[in-house]
């Protein structure tokens, strides 16, 4: 019998997680499908690849990375870890509660490196169309290598969709932007605090990456924050030279005049007014349209697509919770891909009410503490029906809460704080510099006495 053929479109932790689900699986000794990766970029990481490019990259393609310089984890790391690939089997020893970008990056990488999964990759190779024939009942895939300017196509049984949501920037058009006299940027094309020092900036948007931006810039030395909201305030006891604003109302020359008729006169606008999920290389019938939500529209567990059970989806969820998600969506196509979980005999309709039921409970309640119960209910229902190692989520939720409680009291000194490891009960060390003096973001400056 012909061996499965399988396609991963994206190397960055949820395509690496589905990697080193199949890997686990050929460990055991189990027969594993023909496993094919494609990564546009030139390495891993997917957004942790970092990048000091905006725009295009080398090959033309649309930068994947939204990630900058000295970013540092915004919640505990202790709520992300493997079950299976600690903190400390990777660095050797138990390391502080929020690491730095390059950190991260090297802990995501240490897992796959163990795994051996490199030579699955097929590293700067952009897909450029997705189609299913009914009358086979496989997809073909068609890439671009760009490494020998080469165009191709191949057939697989099944395809994960791995390529993320957050690198594809919602931009909203507001009166004057035309004319804006000085730097008006995206949160996606963001790269470095240190351009805005001495500067008053506005940062539009009230969610995390405005939170994040607007505290980097802060902490390299904005003369003054102003960020400003649509519906609600981010409401942090703010330092003094920051302030909440109520929606843009429109630009003229520097001046930005806001909904209650105040303005301010500013030298760089940082938008960070979100995301899509964009899916160019794929038809509308096989196309996720979903908003950046906990229960994904058309996904049955999260994972499935409805209209057609073959095709999957992983971390396309918003998120509390992110590697150790990752993980447990890819065990479960995994083991759904290779006949452990049958999805046979679940019809379409059976699918779109899983799909109701999960976005009716999602709506019960939009306070933050019942979203990451939520998504970690979500992670142990998957969990509970493959072989991921079981991990102590309620002590992952716990720490997620504290995170929480420590913003409130201090929204520029919760990184400060340290957290217990789920995976090992280990205790997190307190890091040796406060994040505001923290000024070197860099992996050696990170563990430097740690």
């Amino acid at each position: 019998m012909t061996k499965k053929r399988v396609a991963i479109i994206g190397a960055g932790p949820s395509g690496l997680a589905q990697l080193r689900a199949f890997q686990s699986a050929a460990a055991k000794g189990e027969e594993i499908p023909d496993i094919v990766c494609f990564e546009k970029q030139d390495n891993w990481g997917g957004l942790w690849n970092y990048t000091w490019r905006t725009g295009l990259d080398e090959n033309g393609e649309p930068v994947h990375c939204s990630m900058y310089r000295y970013l540092w984890s915004n919640g505990p790391k202790e709520g992300s870890e493997f079950a299976d690939y600690s903190f400390e089997e990777h660095f050797g020893k138990q390391i502080a509660s929020y690491p730095p970008r390059a950190v991260l990056f090297d802990y995501i990488e240490g897992r796959v490196q163990k795994a051996g999964v490199r030579d699955l990759i097929r590293f700067n190779t952009a897909v450029r169309w997705v189609s299913f024939d009914e009358a086979t009942g496989q997809f073909t895939v068609t890439v671009h290598d760009h490494t020998k300017d080469h165009v191709y196509s191949e057939d697989f049984d099944h395809v994960i969709c791995a390529s993320g949501h957050f690198s594809t920037p919602n931009v909203p058009y507001y009166e004057g932007f035309e004319s804006f006299n000085d730097r008006l940027v995206h949160a996606h094309d963001f790269r470095d605090a240190r351009e805005f020092s001495g500067k008053d900036i506005l940062v539009v948007g009230s969610s995390y990456s405005a939170e994040d931006i607007g505290s980097q810039c802060w902490k390299y030395g904005a003369k003054s924050i102003t960020s400003c909201y649509r519906s609600a305030p981010m409401g942090f006891k703010w330092p003094d030279n920051w302030e909440e604003k109520p929606a843009m109302e429109k630009v003229s020359g520097n001046t930005v005049y806001f909904s209650d008729g105040t303005t301010k006169d500013v030298q760089a606008i940082i938008l960070c007014t979100g995301y899509k999920h964009f899916f160019n290389f794929l038809p509308d019938d096989l196309r996720l349209k979903t908003a950046n939500r906990l229960a994904t529209a058309d996904l049955y567990k999260g994972v499935v697509f409805a209209n057609n059970p073959k095709l999957f989806y992983l971390g396309m969820q918003d998120q509390w919770f992110t590697f150790n998600m990752f993980d447990a969506q890819a065990w479960w196509v995994r083991d759904a891909i290779m006949g452990k979980i049958d999805l046979s005999g679940v019809s379409k309709e059976q699918m779109l009410a899983d799909v109701k039921e999960r976005e009716a409970r999602e709506e019960v309640d939009d306070d933050v503490k019942y979203a990451i119960r939520y998504q970690a209910d979500y992670i142990q229902e998957l969990v509970a029906e493959t072989d991921y190692p079981s991990f102590d989520i309620d002590g992952a939720c716990e720490a997620f809460f504290q995170w929480k409680k420590h913003k409130a009291e201090d929204i520029m000194g919760f990184r400060n704080n340290r957290y217990k490891s789920v995976m090992t009960g280990t205790m997190a060390p307190v890091h040796h510099t406060p994040w505001k003096d923290a000024l070197d973001d860099s992996m050696a400056a990170y563990l430097q006495n740690a």
